[in-house]
């Protein structure tokens, strides 16, 4: 009787299986790639909006922004979204979205609520900060005076937000923590501004050491009130000068 051979029963399904598991794979990584996309273009515009190079109340054109960035126009949608949720952007309906212009009674609301947050946290801090934190904050403090000697703004205003964020979280809070994250991302385009103000911009650096002093010695009244103080004069320096018709041009960092 001849032998008849047969092929392996579904020998061609691990194939077809394979096939889909890298198209798969491959399908995730682009998806990965595209939903990394709008969070940097969102970082990119934050950072214009923060330092001026998009001014309060400018017009978000997407034919103009998508060929600055090198975007197509969904993604920037996407990132104009996460922009607005951050309080930085406007969206109106039928037209372009727009920066969100500074008035000083948004500004004095915002930071009276940012100011509570932060006292808060510094005499919370105060009482449970590591060694490790306050040599941390003692090297940022020779950082920011080295980049105000510099006129380094954008560098000073990188180190002046981990100083506030690092005292954050040295308190070790994680309900003060996540409400000081919606807050500051607001305020970040206040305190730029600031320190296009030289006199506020050094009196700025003198309160920072009398903070770290505080915190150092444990002195949590003295710490929260100072931290409390030195959010509060941001915004009154920053809102007289809208009352008052001062438009802070942008400044080169």
């Amino acid at each position: 009787m001849t032998k008849v051979e047969t092929l392996p029963a579904r020998r061609g399904r691990p194939r077809k299986a394979a096939g889909t598991a890298a198209l798969g794979a491959r399908s995730a990584s682009l998806h990965l790639l595209r939903s990394g996309l709008h969070e940097r273009a969102a970082e990119r515009l934050r950072a214009m909006i923060v330092e001026g190079e998009l001014a309060p109340g400018a017009a978000l054109v997407e034919v103009d922004l998508s060929k600055a960035l090198g975007i197509s126009r969904t993604p920037l949608r996407e990132a104009v979204k996460l922009l607005a949720r951050d309080g930085l952007v406007e969206l109106r309906a039928n037209r372009s979205p727009r920066v969100r212009s500074l008035e000083a009674a948004d500004i004095r609301e915002l930071f009276e609520a940012l100011s509570g947050v932060e006292r808060m946290a510094a005499e919370l801090a105060a009482l449970r900060i590591t060694a490790q934190e306050l040599a941390r904050l003692a090297d940022l403090q020779a950082e920011i005076v080295s980049d105000h000697d510099a006129g380094r703004r954008s560098a000073y205003f990188a180190a002046n937000r981990t100083i506030h964020r690092l005292i954050v979280q040295a308190a070790r809070n994680r309900t003060i923590a996540d409400m000081h994250a919606a807050l500051l991302g607001r305020a970040e385009q206040v305190r730029f501004f600031a320190l296009r103000l030289e006199d506020r911009w050094e009196q700025s650096i003198v309160e920072h050491q009398d903070i770290l002093e505080a915190l150092a010695a444990r002195d949590a009244a003295r710490a929260g009130r100072l931290l409390g103080a030195h959010v509060g004069h941001t915004a009154d320096v920053v809102a007289s000068c809208l009352a008052e018709g001062i438009v802070l041009a942008p400044t080169a960092a």
